[in-house]
């Protein structure tokens, strides 16, 4: 094995042994100990990843089986890293937010009892992350998946003495179960027609795969699998109808909202789209599908952001929203476009999530909204750097968030995949709304009247321990008289570096990832997909690209959308209440989520409730008990009582049947003969 295949290796096992210590012996090394181990193990993979970024700039790479697990009808189940431009990039994100996110949680969580939980918890989601992006296997890629689908029902249910903490991860559970079954089934799929779990062998196979039907049922077998994978990502990644559970996991930590639902697993479902692009491209139905979901989930899930009062769920909402872009740049062959927006939301969406929770630190826990305003000058770095994400999020130009997302919706307005004219559509008017909703959040936390330090009647609770200990996220707010304050400096120096890659990451990498040879060989796109190539023949560098964005419609409708929020908030608060009594039954329908939860309730969980009941009355006390256990008890029962007649004790009885049974034996022989 040589130094860099050890350092490859180093990479997942550093978090997975900070885990470890923290997990088994956290008592033993204390408090202190704990986040020691853990940030020091996400701090080497950080540093590792560096080391690797740099020798795959300079041309290489590695594909190879580290450990062969077992062999079974000519199958390999294996451990294997692939490392390539793709990789590294998502090894840079993940372990970058994850460090910030360690780093961050010695304040946030300070007060909690359990704090060496947490670290142990964290660290192996980032173990479990780094498996899935480094594989190059679809084994090792399941294992990444259902790992870090693992880790965040711990984490969603961190509290575990609230009952909505405990519905929230049993929620994402479930909801994650379906999408992996799809998951599951397009691996079968790949593995009993392709022969192989590697990636390598079966994307060579692409081409005799997109020629072949499914058995019996005549489908094309390539767009069958394409989108049993993709269902797994639309589960993954919270897409319509599959996006239910991630606004309830914000009843974990705020730490981890920014970890696993901005920056890492939502995200998984986009690289494995990006990763298997050579089967994608080959399925123009499936990415119409894919481009079909996505536009629904960027416009629809942005409605459901203007209103939310908690503050965390409006940044929630704005995740599943940009989901729903990135998906959107995915059924456009706009592979590149995707990931971009992956990373350049990773660092602003990670900030945004860590700002609100330095507010919820600073109001003492509350998240509503309503009872907030005029932090500013209370909390001046929380303000700027939150300022700086929201820009971020809605593409104001230079920031980040503008390159990735204008270079998304250049390539739908260039696509010519069915369902392009109306995912434009929904990525333009989402522009606006995002605009709407994020300033909405920004004006009534950090401007306009004080209205913290009150009787409220405006509390978001979402649990019922309101007489615990005081800890992270509990929603006590603050007394009469009370000023919020500046949180301490282990919650506002990841913010400050959070910052930083939100406003220059775009502007410095657009270059090489979207029109140059970064992802050269690692994303594969047809000739027949116009994708981003019309942009790329006018792109004459950032700088020109962001003047040029001051005159698009994008620009100008986020623009609109922040001047709305204004007027709305600072001048007229009055407007939006009547707005919300004149259109009330709008209102209910985005209070109430397009009643997805309700219908699930109704039809999938009271469905298997009628479903349950009528196997137990029908099948376990009818059949089984009823039928097979009392039926044959009772049938023995009858027999016996038939031949206790013939049983009496006389002789006279005895030599009576035993002439009945002569006289019956020779009849029979006789009406034979």
């Amino acid at each position: 094995m040589t130094d860099m295949q050890k350092l490859y290796l180093l990479v997942p096992l550093a978090p997975l042994a900070g885990a470890i210590l923290a997990g088994l012996f956290g008592r033993l090394i204390g408090r202190t100990g704990a986040h020691i181990v853990t940030i020091l193990g996400v701090a080497v993979a950080f540093v590792a990843s560096v080391v690797i970024y740099q020798d795959v700039a300079a041309g290489n790479t590695f594909n190879g089986t580290v450990y062969t697990w077992l062999q079974s009808g000519g199958i390999n189940f294996e451990v294997g890293f692939l490392i390539d431009s793709l990789t590294v990039m998502m090894m840079l994100v993940v372990t970058f937010v994850s460090l910030m996110v360690h780093i961050y949680t010695i304040g946030y969580m300070a007060e909690d009892p359990g704090y060496q939980r947490f670290f142990s918890y964290i660290s192996l989601f980032t173990f479990s992350m780094l498996m899935l992006v480094m594989a190059n296997n679809f084994m090792q890629l399941f294992f990444g998946w259902e790992a870090v689908g693992l880790v965040s029902y711990l984490l969603i249910g961190f509290w575990y003495e609230r009952p909505t903490a405990i519905y929230a991860n049993m929620k994402a559970f479930l909801v994650n179960r379906v999408g992996d079954f799809g998951f599951l089934l397009g691996i079968g799929l790949i593995v009993a027609y392709a022969g192989s779990l590697d990636y390598v062998e079966v994307f060579a196979k692409a081409d005799a795969l997109a020629g072949a039907e499914m058995a019996y049922t005549g489908w094309p077998l390539l767009t069958a699998i394409c989108i049993c994978l993709f269902i797994g990502a639309m589960g993954k990644s919270a897409q319509v109808p599959l996006h239910v559970w991630l606004p309830d996991s914000m009843e974990g930590p705020t730490p981890i909202s920014a970890l696993i639902h901005a920056a890492t697993m939502v995200t998984a479902g986009i690289f494995m789209v990006a990763r298997m692009s050579p089967l994608f491209e080959l399925s123009d139905t499936a990415l119409s599908f894919v481009l079909v979901i996505g536009a629904t989930t960027a416009l629809f899930m942005g409605f459901l952001g203007i209103v939310q009062n908690d503050i965390k769920r409006v940044v929630a909402y704005s995740t599943l929203s940009q989901l729903g872009y990135m998906t959107v740049a995915l059924g456009v062959s706009a592979y590149s476009a995707a990931v971009f927006h992956l990373m350049t939301h990773a660092f602003f969406k990670a900030l945004l999530f860590l700002g609100a929770g330095s507010v919820i630190i600073g109001m003492h826990h509350d998240q509503d909204m309503r009872n907030m305003g005029g932090l500013r000058k209370y909390m001046p770095i929380t303000w700027i750097t939150s300022l700086l994400g929201s820009l971020a999020l809605i593409g104001f130009p230079f920031f980040s968030g503008f390159y990735s997302k204008d270079s998304i919706i250049e390539a739908v307005h260039a696509s010519t995949i069915p369902g392009a004219g109306y995912a434009l559509f929904c990525v333009l008017l989402g522009v606006f709304i995002t605009a709407f909703y994020s300033f909405r959040m920004y004006f009534l936390v950090f401007h306009g009247e004080e209205r913290f330090g009150k009787a409220h009647e405006h509390h978001e609770h979402h649990g019922d321990h309101d007489d615990e200990e005081p800890s992270a996220d509990h929603h006590h707010g603050l007394a009469p008289g009370q000023k919020p304050h500046e949180s301490p400096w282990v919650v506002t120096l990841p913010l400050i570096l959070l910052a930083i890659p939100s406003v220059v990451i775009g502007y410095l990498t657009i270059e090489p990832m979207l029109f140059g040879d970064w992802f050269k060989d690692v994303i594969f796109v047809g000739d027949n997909h116009v994708g981003l190539r019309e942009l790329a023949a006018n792109f004459h560098g950032p700088v020109a690209m962001a003047l040029h964005g001051l005159q698009t419609a994008p620009f100008w409708l986020a623009l609109a959308g922040v001047a709305l929020s204004w007027f709305f908030y600072m001048k007229r608060p009055d407007i939006p209440a009547a707005i919300q009594r004149t259109f009330k039954p709008i209102h209910a329908l985005l209070e109430n989520k397009y009643f997805f939860d309700r219908f699930n309730e109704i039809f999938f969980a009271g469905g298997s409730l009628l479903l349950g009941k009528g196997l137990w009355k029908g099948g376990d006390r009818g059949l089984i008990d009823g039928v097979i256990i009392n039926g044959s008890a009772r049938l023995v029962g009858w027999v016996a009582q038939i031949s206790r007649l013939f049983q009496s004790g006389y002789i006279y009885q005895y030599a009576f049947t035993m002439i009945i049974g002569v006289f019956i034996l020779l009849t029979f022989w006789f009406n034979r003969g």
